[in-house]
Parts: C-alpha cells; structure tokens; sequence
C-alpha cells in the first residue's frame, strides 16, 4: 500500500531542553538529529492519539501503545513487549502471561497486569472498541498477583490468540482510561496521550506531528532523541522528501526508483518485497455484488497487466486467483489445483458481457448494465493522495465501462476510507460498511491462516466484504485446533479452491511492501541481507521496534 522538512536548530534545542530526566539523553538531544518519518500521504492531520480509533495518527500503536508482545510475518519472531513470556494448558484453553516487571507508564506510574485486564474487559463492555473480535473467543481474563495474567478461552485458536490477544490488543493504563468510556471514541490529545512505548509524544499540529525519546522504557531508551512526521498531500511530493535526504524513513511507492531515489544519495536504500494480496473488495450486502456473474464478469474485465506496469510501474505482480502473496506461501499451495486457479487469463470482455446477460442484465439507455430497474454502477472506495491505488482505481474504471459497468471513483481521506469500508463489530455480529467496491490490502502472517481468517472468516471482523462460507469456518477453526502440518495443509487446500472458484473477493496484484531508508545518520536498518523484522513504518508495531534499535553512526 502507498502508503520535511529538516528539523532546524532550534527545534533540536528544544528537544535537549525538553528531556532533562536523563543526562545521556540530554547530551544525544543535542547532537543527534530527529529521524524524519512517512507513512502514507494523507493531507493535513487531526489531533488523534487514541489507538481504538479508526483515524488514529501512524505512530500512535508501537511508539507510545504497546501489545503484549509482537509477532513478525517476515522473519516469524516473537518479540518481547509487554510480555516477558507466555504458555497454554488445559488442551490451549488456557493462556498464562508473564508481565515485564519494569515497564512504567509515561506519567511514572507502574504497569500491572490490572491494567491488562481493565483493557480487555474494556473492549468487553463496549464491543464497538473491539475490533479484533477478542471477545467471540475470550471466556475471562483475570490477574493473579502484580505481574500475571490469565486468559481463559471458550474454544481453541491458538493462531488467534497469539496474533489478537497477545499480538494486537493495544494496553491501556486503568488509571486514566477508566473515566474515558468507550475506547473507540476516547479523545486522546498530546496531553494525556499516556503509554508504555519507546517513544513520547512531544508535539502536535494540522501539518507535522513529533515524539521524544522514552528515557525510561523498559526495554532500553531509544537513540534516537526525536521522531518527527510531517505531513504530506501526495505521493509526488513525499518521494522528493525522501529523495533529497529530508525524510530517512518511509514506505512509499517511488516510480524509477534506482534513478529518482538511489542514484543520486549514497545513503538512500530500498526493498520493496512481496507482502500481501491487494483485492477489489466486493460488498456482499449489496444485493447485485452478491450475485457470482456480477463479480466474475468485473474480475474478466480488469486488465491487471495494465494495474501493474502502469499503476504500478512493475512493483507489483499480477495477484492469483487464492490469494496469497507468492512465492511467499508456495510451500501451502494445493498441488492438485488447476492451472486456472493459480493464474489469471488475459481479459476478456466478450466472456464478461455473456456472464451478465446470461444472469439478466440488460443495458439501458445509458449503456449500463441493469436488472429490475437497478444499474450495475457502483462507487469505488480509494485513499487520496496514494497515487499508485488511484492510478489503479482510474484504470479499473474505464476497463468496467467497456462491459457496461459504471464506476465512479471515491478518493477520500485515509480516516474517511477506513470508516467506510471497516465492518462494524456487535451483540448481532459483524455488519459491513457502507461502500460498493473498495481496493484494500490482506493481512499477513507467518502462515496462510491469518490471511484467509481477516478476508474470509463468517465472525471475522475484518471480513470487509461480508462473506459467509461453513466449509470456510470449518477448515479454518481445523486449523486453528492442531498443530499438525499435514491437517493444516489440507485446510488450506479446502480454502484455496474457494477463493478461487468463488471469488468472494477479486485478486487484483501481489502488493509490495514499500520501505526506504536512508542510513546517514542511523544504522541498524533492516536490510535485504539481514531482514531481521519487517521493515518499513507501515506496521508501527515492527517500525517502533526498529527505530528503538537504532543507533547513531558517529
């Protein structure tokens, strides 16, 4: 997903005045620069430091809130966070957790494992806030004594409760939080933004936004004094950033990349890997979506070749019809698949047009597509200012309008494309948003299983497009109760040909994931050599890890 200014003297004073807790820090504040940082161009910035809300600011999860612990997809790690180690019993309904002793809150006071369990029982109390789904497998969560939790589970997901519980579910301090109600509308400000991380948040502003240094965290103050994130409209104007050195670190799509970033700064690094699945994300509770002619008719229709030369620029590869980034999960595909369920044709707008007739479509005065007087004419959702997704968005557009398909692209604000296309938790289950079409990423983790659970799963909660399958649930919830390798392949085997035979959602291509560097300052970087954790800020959790290991060059 697409996801500056150089920071003069007098805003390093400031930082070294403002960290006068810690003589070594003051001294780094002083001669260290700050690590200017982008994420995704998403215009000017709301105040919003809540880590249960949709319009949350990139850093808010992983440089002030923290989980338990975190779980890498790329290297298949488990790091340490708040948790110092954790084990099942009772046949993995139960889940012990040890809690860091040391960890403190910014205001100084010390974490307990009350406030891990005033967090989940939270999410509990207002299943809006609850947007991992903890509680349709949480039974209890309970303390015992300063530094141990224990969950209880009503059924076994082990994948679930390593990712959501322990890898997820962002800890919130009981002393504040207790006034504040529902977690998912909470107003968290510069002010009282109070967390366990590495880093601080110092400042705020429509345009830019800083944290400092945590001179007492618990797992070792960062190097690095300063965090600065600067806003910017466009992806044109964050690759320049990046480009001349004013930004360090970044996860942008950079057209001619070798030549428009590497070749004119011997500092300026990239890798921009396979990583997920981008999909057309249909919405199921629309009643023409729901119908299989309608969604294979747009998959034959979309010239995905187009998507990734052009849209792009060769980054990413054609998507697959199961999707699954590949070669990354090669080893869990099916053997026995056909050929047509790993590849996509060319398109074909003859096959599409018989699909929709052959359904009963018929087009009307306008050239659309329509049924019982209801127009095949949908609304794309895309974020503003990710060049690369509206460039995709445009050129779906007008490959839809040559089968009678009317589209009209929806660029908004990241926060406002989240809301719409996000499912909304309940006492009655997962509804979706309010959206036709919407080009979105998958999840990724160490195996196939997460993947499938996010887009497929009948309870998932990021289940955008509202599809319901028991063969599905039943392969998954098989996976999610063994550990052996043989059964869980075979789960993935079922999965596998349902996706691609039923197209709930629509592959479009292999997602690369964008990460930029520029080690002048810092080293320590991940590289494509030593990939010790995914990389770039995109995922905050794994970004404040690796800015919290940085260390100065000189």
């Amino acid at each position: 997903m697409s996801k500056k200014r150089l920071i003069g003297l007098a805003a390093t004073s400031a930082m070294a005045l403002a960290l006068t807790t810690s003589p070594m820090l003051q001294a780094s504040a002083a001669t260290e620069p700050p690590l200017v940082v982008v994420t995704s161009p998403q215009g000017t910035y709301a105040e919003n430091f809540n880590p249960y809300s949709s319009g949350q600011l990139a850093g808010t999860q992983g440089n002030v809130y923290e989980s338990l612990f975190f779980f890498d997809a790329v290297t298949g790690k488990t790091w340490d966070l708040l948790g110092k180690s954790y084990a099942f019993s009772n046949g993995n309904k139960t889940l012990t957790v040890q809690l860091q002793p040391n960890a403190k809150w910014t205001d100084g006071q010390a974490f307990t494992a009350n406030d891990v369990v005033f967090t989940f029982n939270d999410l509990k109390k207002y299943p809006d806030a609850d947007s991992n789904g903890v509680w349709q497998y949480l039974k209890s969560v309970q303390a015992k004594g300063t530094h141990t939790v224990v969950f209880n589970f009503k059924s076994v997901n082990v994948p679930f409760a390593e990712q959501y519980v322990l890898g997820e579910t962002w800890i919130l301090p009981q002393h504040e939080w207790s006034s504040l109600g529902d977690p998912a509308k909470a107003k968290i400000t510069v002010s009282n933004a109070i967390g366990t991380g590495p880093f601080i948040v110092s400042s705020f502003t429509t345009q830019d936004y800083k944290f400092k240094a945590n001179p007492n965290y618990y797992l070792g103050a960062p190097k690095v004094p300063e965090l600065d994130y600067p806003a910017f409209a466009s992806n044109a104007s964050a690759d320049l950033a990046l480009a001349n050195g004013s930004v360090q670190y970044g996860n942008l799509d950079i057209p001619n990349v070798e030549k428009t970033y590497v070749a004119g700064n011997s500092h300026n690094h990239y890798y921009f890997p396979p990583d997920n699945e981008v999909e057309l994300y249909p919405n199921l509770s629309n009643p023409l979506l729901a119908q299989y002619n309608v969604r294979e008719a747009i998959s034959l229709a979309i010239n995905r070749n187009k998507l990734s030369t052009l849209g792009e620029t060769g980054y990413e590869g054609v998507g697959n019809p199961i999707s699954l980034p590949l070669p990354n999960f090669k080893d869990w595909v099916d053997p026995s698949l056909p050929k047509s369920d790993l590849t996509f044709s060319a398109p074909n707008d003859a096959k599409a047009i018989q699909l929709l007739e052959a359904a009963g479509f018929k087009k009307d005065s306008n050239g659309i597509f329509a049924k019982n007087g209801k127009e095949l004419n949908f609304n794309l959702e895309v974020v503003s200012g990710w060049s690369d997704w509206d460039e995709d968005c445009l050129l779906i557009k007008q490959d839809l309008s040559k089968i009678g398909i009317g589209i009209t692209v929806n660029q908004v604000d990241y926060g406002t494309y989240y809301a719409n296309i996000a499912p909304t938790p309940g006492k009655n289950g997962v509804t979706t948003g309010k959206y036709d079409l919407a080009v979105s990423w998958t999840n990724e983790g160490p195996t196939p299983y997460l993947a499938y659970y996010d887009m497929l799963d009948s309870h998932g909660v990021f289940n955008v497009e509202g599809f319901k399958n028991k063969t599905v649930d039943n392969a998954l919830n098989s996976f999610a109760s063994t550990t052996n390798l043989t059964t869980q392949k075979k789960d993935m085997y079922t999965i596998e040909k349902i996706a691609a035979e039923q197209l709930p959602v629509i592959p479009l291509l292999t997602g690369a994931y964008w990460y930029e560097y520029n080690d002048k300052d810092y080293t320590g970087w991940p590289t494509k050599s030593n990939l010790w954790i995914t990389p770039g800020p995109a995922n905050t959790q794994s970004a404040a890890i690796v800015m919290q290991h940085l260390k100065p060059v000189h």
